[in-house]
Order: C-alpha cells, then sequence, then structure tokens
C-alpha cells in the first residue's frame, strides 16, 4: 500500500487535503496547486470557501492571481464540507494552536478538526500536522485519534509532522524555497511524507522523530524571543546610561562573524513568538524543568510596552501636559506593514 502511495506521490497522481486555509494552509496549497497537485482546502468559513473559489485572495500579501490561476487549471478547490476527506489521498492540518486565559498550551483546534477528519479515514491516507506545538502532541494526541478508528499508524495510515515556516509578506523566501522539515511516526511514514513535501518544495529535511521537528520549531521562535529580549534590556539599561542603543547596535554589527543583529521594539507582535515560547516551558514543566530563559525573555519582552508608555509620559511631563487627555499618535502599530 505504501508502495502504490509512493509511486501515485512520484506521478503527481494525488489529491491533498489542507485543513484551515489561513496565513499557513493557502500559501502551502497554492504550493502545491502550483507544482501540478490537486488540492483541496477545507475551512469552516463560507466566506473564505467562495473567496477563493471565485479565485480571489482574502491576505494582501498573497497575489489573487496566483488563486485564480490554479483554480481556473483545476488543481485547486475549496469547501466547508468534510465529507471530502475521502477524495484525498494526503491530509495536512494548517489550524491556530493559541494559548489558553491561564497562558496554556490551547489544543482545541488540532485535536476537533483531527476528529473531524478521523471521521473518514481510509487505508492508504497520509495524515500530517504543520501547526506549530509541544514536543509530543503529534504521539500523544493524534495517534490514538487515529488508532481509535482502528486503524494501524504506519501499515494501514501513515502519520507524520512538518512544522510550518511561514513568513507572509516576505519578498526573499517564497514557501517553496524556505526549507521544509519533515518527521514520521515510523520510518515508512516519513519516507512518504518526505516524497510529498518534495514533489513541491525545493529542499525537505527529514528528521529523526516528530518530537524533535516539534520542538526545532519551537527552537527557531525561542531563540528570537531570547535575543529580543536581550536587546530589549539592554535598551532600557543604555537609555539610563545617556547611551544610544542603534549605535551600539550598528557598532557591533560590523563584526563580520559572531553577531547577528536584533533590535530593541515597544512589545512582540505576530502569530508566533508571544506564544510558542510558552509551549515549551508548560511541556517543560510536565518533567520537573524550569525554563528560565524562556520565561525572564517572556516577562522583558511583555514589560516593553509598559516602559515605552512611562516614557511617552515623562516627555509628555516636560511639556507640562499629562498623559490622561492626551492624543496619543501611533506609527507602525501592526508588527508588520
Amino acid at each position: 500500500m505504501s508502495e502504490e502511495l509512493l509511486r501515485r506521490i512520484a506521478a503527481g497522481d494525488v489529491t491533498i487535503g489542507i485543513y484551515g486555509l489561513g496565513y499557513v494552509g493557502l500559501p502551502l496549497g497554492l504550493t502545491f496547486g502550483t507544482n501540478g497537485i490537486s488540492v483541496i482546502g477545507f475551512d469552516i468559513d463560507p466566506e473564505k470557501v467562495e473567496c477563493l473559489n471565485r479565485g480571489e485572495s482574502y491576505f494582501r500579501h498573497i497575489d489573487a492571481a496566483a488563486v485564480a490561476d490554479v483554480v481556473r487549471n483545476g488543481f485547486f478547490s475549496a469547501t466547508t464540507d468534510f465529507a471530502q476527506t475521502r477524495d484525498c489521498d494526503a491530509l495536512i492540518v494548517c489550524v491556530p494552536t493559541p494559548l489558553t486565559r491561564n497562558r496554556e498550551p490551547d489544543l482545541s483546534f488540532v485535536l476537533n478538526t483531527s476528529r473531524q477528519i478521523a471521521r473518514y479515514l481510509r487505508k492508504g491516507h497520509l495524515f500530517c500536522l504543520e501547526s506549530t506545538t509541544y514536543p509530543g502532541t503529534t504521539k500523544e494526541h493524534l495517534l490514538p485519534i487515529i488508532e481509535e478508528t482502528g486503524l494501524q499508524v504506519g501499515t494501514d495510515v501513515y502519520l507524520a509532522y512538518s512544522p510550518e515556516r511561514e513568513d507572509p509578506g516576505n519578498a526573499t523566501y517564497t514557501t517553496q524555497q524556505i526549507p521544509k522539515l519533515v518527521a514520521g511516526h515510523t520510518e515508512r511514514c516519513g519516507r512518504i511524507a518526505q516524497a510529498l513535501y518534495g514533489a513541491a518544495f525545493s529542499h525537505v529535511v527529514p528528521v529523526g522523530s516528530c518530537a524533535v521537528a516539534e520542538a526545532a520549531k519551537l527552537l527557531e521562535n525561542i531563540y528570537r524571543s531570547v535575543n529580543i529580549a536581550l536587546v530589549n534590556e539592554l535598551k532600557v539599561m543604555l537609555a539610563k546610561m545617556d547611551i544610544d542603543v542603534w549605535e551600539v547596535i550598528d557598532a557591533a554589527a560590523t563584526k563580520p562573524f559572531g553577531f547577528m543583529r536584533f533590535e530593541p521594539g515597544p512589545g512582540l507582535g505576530g502569530h508566533c513568538i508571544p506564544i510558542d515560547p510558552f509551549y515549551l516551558a508548560w511541556k517543560a514543566r510536565e518533567f520537573g524543568v524550569t525554563t528560565r530563559f524562556i520565561e525572564l525573555a517572556g516577562e522583558v519582552n511583555v514589560a516593553m510596552p509598559g516602559y515605552v508608555v512611562d516614557k511617552l509620559q515623562g516627555a509628555l511631563n516636560e511639556r507640562g501636559k499629562p498623559l490622561n487627555g492626551s492624543s496619543v499618535l501611533l506609527l507602525g502599530l501592526a508588527y508588520k506593514r
């Protein structure tokens, strides 16, 4: 069965179901579709589905012409009907993984979507998760959902994890060009997942287990979070010394090795850095480990908006104006233009 699926992948004779057509799922679907592989996009929002089926885009950074091309050529369609899962050969989940109000991982979107998919699972399906999550999610949560159907992972169906690495609006690296980490629950699962992504991505990077791939994705964003916190802390410290942090960064950046430029800001933005580090910190507590760097970085970054407001209040006071009652113009409110 696995050899037949590999043969069909090599021939481009497969249909991929992508669940969640947000800033991760839609570019992924377009990447496969532009490479001549049929895609069915699933979303619970009927307005998004109708928009895509008209060949239009609801993201400013995704060209409507790219959507129109794959729709017109018959390589992409969107639906709210999960029963069409039966028509797919590979199933890729790209739904949000936010935090709860208590700053704990919220896997409800992943689990609910996976349970919906499981109703239509059949022999020969490849099931892959792309949502960012803590190490162990694929094995501890998705494996039981699949095996509850009576299908055996590794022989009947194939389970994999491949973390998204989207950077919306990045003009240098397209989805296809960004190296794709891929791991399978078994060696055979991994081989099939590598073949599938290899049909559309320029460079596929296999790793030894789903947990490694899950942890690697978190490391990428934790690395940025910690370094942003470091330069934010330097900004506060150097301001008290009356030293221009920007000039310091420019000077340090002249070193051609051993230094990577990070810049201070008023806080954290985006989908990943404010959330992902807390996934690993939460999981670490299960093993009795305190992630001091991760949590301290979070504290520093979360405190930056307060620091900015204090600076603003001081600047207004110097001009004899209270913050209360003043009009404040925010330029660059979004984390990306």
